[in-house]
């Protein structure tokens, strides 16, 4: 097991603080096509506002890039069943993957795991974490792994991982943010 990379990427989301927060990227080549990432990034947020956004599973597509579509299947307590599609260009080509994943919900924990039962890769499987920072705020950190079918070309899927990892990662901050921006505007006025 090798670590491949660790960058630090800047976060420039302009509903976010005026200070960059950095996010930190690590990926880890496994054999037999499959990888292992993580991003994380810290958000001056309560752990609440950051788990309505994860846990907002049909409303996913409205900002999350390249997610196509997001359908709750089936909930049953804190199990639910989702069916996931994205897409996106590379090479000129378009890729599109479906997925339909079973999810964990243990907010006690600050963890939203999930993995794969059917879906367009041999193996996909990761969690959701939330946590308090020392620093103030919540600490989002998301980690996936997955294995490639035969044929998948993996160190182009591995290009477009590292980047799509962070861009949802920011996404997901960016959606709590603009969401706490919303609610806190709506109590200023009942205030005054």
């Amino acid at each position: 097991m090798t670590l491949l990379a660790t960058s630090v990427l800047l976060a420039t989301n302009p509903t976010q603080s005026s200070v960059l927060e950095p996010i930190e990227q690590q990926i880890e080549r496994l054999p037999n096509a499959t990888r292992r990432l993580a991003a994380q990034l810290r958000l001056p947020l309560e752990i609440e506002a950051v788990w309505a956004v994860l846990t907002d599973y049909d409303r996913l597509t409205s900002f999350i890039p390249n997610l196509v579509s997001s359908r709750v299947v089936r909930r049953e307590g804190l199990e639910v069943v989702l069916e996931q599609e994205g897409a996106q260009r590379f090479a000129g080509l378009r890729f599109t993957a479906k997925v339909t994943l079973e999810l964990r919900e243990r907010r006690p924990d600050g963890m939203l795991d999930f993995r794969m039962v059917s879906g367009d890769f041999r193996r996909f499987e990761g969690a959701w974490f939330i946590c308090p920072d020392p620093l103030g705020g919540v600490r989002l950190r998301y980690e996936v792994l997955i294995q490639a079918c035969r044929g998948m070309p993996i160190g182009l899927i591995e290009q477009r991982l590292k980047e799509d990892l962070s861009m949802n990662l920011r996404a997901v901050a960016a959606e709590a943010m603009k969401r706490g921006a919303a609610a806190q505007a709506q109590v200023e006025p009942a205030i005054s």
